[in-house]
C-alpha cells in the first residue's frame, strides 16, 4: 500500500484549515485516512507556534514505514529539522510573463529611439561648426 503524509483540507470557504494525515495514496484528498498526525493553519502568521503542529513521534514512525510526504509537508518537516533540506530548481519562476516582456520590449524600443534622437543632432553639430569655420 502506497502511503502518503499529506494535507486534508477542512475549514470553511476562504478560511482554510488543514489536518496533516497519513493516508493511502489512492484515497481522496479529504477522504479516508489512517491517522491524523497534526494540523496546519495558514491563516496564522508565519512565526506563530500554532501555525504548524505535528506529532513528530508518529511522523517519524510513518516515514520509517515508507510513507512519502507531499511537497508542502516535506517543507514543513524541513523547517522542523526532521528532513534534510532538498535543493529545488524552478528556472521559470524568475522570468517575467508575456505582458511584462512586451512592456520591456516597448521600453527598450523607446529608449533606443530616444538615444538615436539625441545622438543624431550631436553628429550634425560638428559638421555645422566645421562649415562655419571655413
Amino acid at each position: 500500500m502506497a502511503m502518503k503524509i499529506r494535507l486534508a483540507r477542512g475549514g470553511s470557504k476562504k478560511r482554510p484549515f488543514y489536518a496533516i494525515v497519513a493516508a493511502d495514496s489512492r484515497m481522496p484528498r479529504d477522504g479516508r485516512f489512517i491517522e491524523k498526525l497534526g494540523t496546519y493553519n495558514p491563516m496564522l502568521p508565519k512565526d506563530s507556534e500554532e501555525r504548524v503542529k505535528m506529532n513528530m513521534e508518529r511522523v517519524k514512525y510513518w516515514l520509517g514505514e515508507g510513507a512519502q510526504p507531499t511537497d508542502r509537508v516535506a517543507r514543513m518537516l524541513e523547517a522542523a529539522g526532521e528532513m534534510p533540506k532538498k535543493e529545488r530548481n524552478n528556472p521559470k519562476k524568475g522570468t517575467p510573463g508575456k505582458a511584462a516582456q512586451a512592456r520591456a520590449e516597448e521600453k527598450a524600443e523607446k529608449a533606443k529611439a530616444a538615444e538615436e534622437a539625441t545622438n543624431a543632432p550631436a553628429e550634425e553639430a560638428p559638421a555645422e561648426e566645421a562649415a562655419a569655420e571655413e
